[in-house]
C-alpha cells in the first residue's frame, strides 16, 4: 500500500501543477485580449490554439453571447479551481490513508 500512496500522491501534485499551468495560460490569454496583440505572433497563436477548444463549449453553454462581455474565461477558471480542489484534496487524502 506504500507504494500505491506514494503513487496517488505523486499524481496529485502533478495534477495540481497541471491546472495551475493551464489556470496561468489563461490568465495570460485574457489579459493578451484586452491589450489587442497581433493574431499572427506566435505566442498569441499558441495561447489562442491551447485554450480555445475548451471555451468554445462554454461560450455556446453561457446565455451572456448577445451582451459584448466573455465570461468564459472567469467560468473556466472557476471549474478548474473547484476540480483542483476536490481532485488534487482527494487524491492526497486517498495517499495518505494508505501510506
Amino acid at each position: 500500500m506504500l507504494i500505491a500512496g506514494n503513487f496517488l500522491y505523486a499524481l496529485a501534485i502533478v495534477v495540481d501543477a497541471l491546472i495551475w499551468g493551464y489556470i496561468i495560460i489563461l490568465f495570460a490569454r485574457v489579459l493578451i485580449s484586452w491589450v489587442n496583440a497581433d493574431p499572427y505572433n506566435p505566442l498569441v497563436r499558441f495561447l489562442v490554439g491551447i485554450t480555445e477548444p475548451v471555451l468554445r463549449p462554454i461560450r455556446r453553454w453561457l446565455p451572456f453571447a448577445g451582451i459584448g462581455i466573455d465570461l468564459s474565461p472567469a467560468v473556466l477558471m472557476l471549474v478548474l479551481y473547484f476540480f483542483q480542489v476536490f481532485l488534487v484534496r482527494t487524491l492526497m487524502q486517498l495517499a495518505f490513508r494508505w501510506q
